[in-house]
């Protein structure tokens, strides 16, 4: 959600271990193999809420065709605008956080995607329609968000500033949609005078979390993703590009050494 899941690069011990390169029948098995495994149990089940997120009619027509916007927008700056420099079968890792940020990572899993689950889960249970409407769209763009980075992580074919940009259009979008949710909660749903003690509890649990995933993702964009993700991917772009070139020049001239040479 962070960006993390592109920061690191995926788990790829075995692809060394058991892959030859001077066997790419071997090299193309081994890396296929390790595509598969990456698609982990959560991953499905990310897959699974997409699609029942995407029939239940719970979310706006505009969220629905979001992610397929940013996936065509994301393929066409790969192609013409950054596109990968080097063969590698890993994936770079582009940040490497301290166990404070790890901790801080597993809080951003909890308030954004568990809890909300949970949430809306619970709006189902109690037929509160009104919850499970304000807080599935975030949950529904969350969820393709994951997704997408881990599978452009695992493919490897993508260039270090389009991984970083991943999260943080998505975090954008979702940042505004959190926004209505919080609107919503806040404005729009009040409580009855007869209403128990467990229903006082689930009116402030709604509100309360939807503060929380504000405060949290705009910390997140304005704080980490737009400062210190976005611009470290492309400094390391930039760096590999100029050290590219100059392996390229390097290569000319000493052509053009040894043309000279051969000429005398």
């Amino acid at each position: 959600m962070s960006g993390m899941s592109m920061g690191v690069p995926p788990q790829s011990d075995h692809l060394d271990q058991k892959a030859d390169p001077k066997k790419p029948g071997q090299l193309q098995t081994a890396v296929s193999g390790n595509l598969m495994g990456s698609l982990r149990v959560i991953e499905l089940q990310l897959v699974a809420f997409i699609m029942v997120f995407s029939v239940s009619g719970l979310v706006p027509l505009r969220d629905l065709i979001f992610p397929a916007l940013i996936s065509v927008y994301i393929v066409a700056i790969s192609r013409f605008a950054f596109p990968k420099l080097s063969d590698s079968a890993k994936s770079p890792e582009l940040f490497r956080g301290s166990r404070l940020f790890r901790l801080y990572v597993m809080l951003g899993t909890t308030i954004g995607l568990f809890l909300p689950l949970a949430y809306v889960l619970g709006g189902f249970a109690r037929g509160d329609d009104h919850a499970v409407r304000s807080a599935t769209p975030h949950l529904f763009l969350l969820s393709f968000q994951i997704l997408t980075e881990n599978v452009i992580s695992g493919l490897s074919l993508f260039s270090s500033p389009v991984r970083a940009l991943v999260p943080m259009l998505y975090t954008t979008r979702r940042v505004i949609v959190i926004i209505d949710w919080v609107n919503d909660v806040w404005m729009n749903k009040t409580l009855r005078a007869n209403d128990e003690l467990k229903d006082v509890a689930w009116f402030w649990f709604g509100r309360v979390l939807a503060v929380a995933n504000l405060v949290y993702f705009m910390v997140n964009l304005l704080c980490f993703l737009i400062p210190v993700f976005l611009p470290r991917a492309f400094e390391k772009y930039f760096k590999e590009r100029d050290e590219l070139h100059a392996k390229m020049a390097e290569d000319k001239r000493y052509s053009r050494e040894s043309d000279s040479k051969k000429a005398e």
